[in-house]
């Protein structure tokens, strides 16, 4: 199915819902809920992402925590591929590699199995929204850790004036909705 992309991403920033004042004063967050929540723009903002990558040999899949799972495993599905995950610290249970990371509002951890990612491994990592970029970096380095080879860094929304596609310049990057 090939879909007219500028009716598709209008359709999808229409259901984006801004929540002034989360998670702290003076930040307007962007909503992704009402997309999930319907089950055809939902379908639409998966089928965006594989159209897009279902002729680049992708052989998987790395999804960002949390709300990269939901696109991640999906998108894997469709393409018949698989799909690694990162975590936050402590939350996978077999030898990881960790990297720690600044966020928007303090710092982290993240780990990727050490067998996440195979060599020479043709990569998408995936997550619902990109802003600093420090998260998706994070991601980017263990993946490379494990001798994967990013073939794009894809995300649902861009907020732009946060440069996070500046940070990760080195890395191809597809965002679906930009702010």
């Amino acid at each position: 199915m090939s879909i007219p992309f500028k009716s598709a991403m209008d359709r999808l920033k229409a259901n984006i819902r801004d929540v002034p004042d989360f998670p702290k004063k003076g930040i307007i967050f962007k909503d992704i809920t009402p997309i999930l929540s319907n089950g055809q723009l939902f379908r639409l903002a998966v089928t965006i992402f594989a159209e897009r990558y279902q002729r680049k040999s992708v052989e998987k899949i790395v999804a960002i925590d949390a709300r990269g799972f939901i696109f991640g495993g999906a998108l894997a599905h469709y393409l018949g591929v698989g799909l690694a995950v990162v975590r936050k610290k402590g939350k996978l249970p077999y030898n990881s590699h960790q990297i720690d990371y600044d966020l928007e509002y303090g710092k982290g951890t993240l780990e990727l199995h050490v067998d996440g990612v195979e060599k020479n491994q043709r990569i998408v990592i995936i997550d619902d929204l990109l802003a600093t970029g420090g998260t998706a970096e994070a991601a980017a380095k263990l993946v490379e850790q494990c001798g994967g080879e990013i073939v794009e860094m894809a995300f649902l929304v861009e907020l732009s004036f946060l440069k996070g596609r500046e940070r990760l310049a080195k890395y191809p990057i597809f965002s679906a909705i930009t702010y």
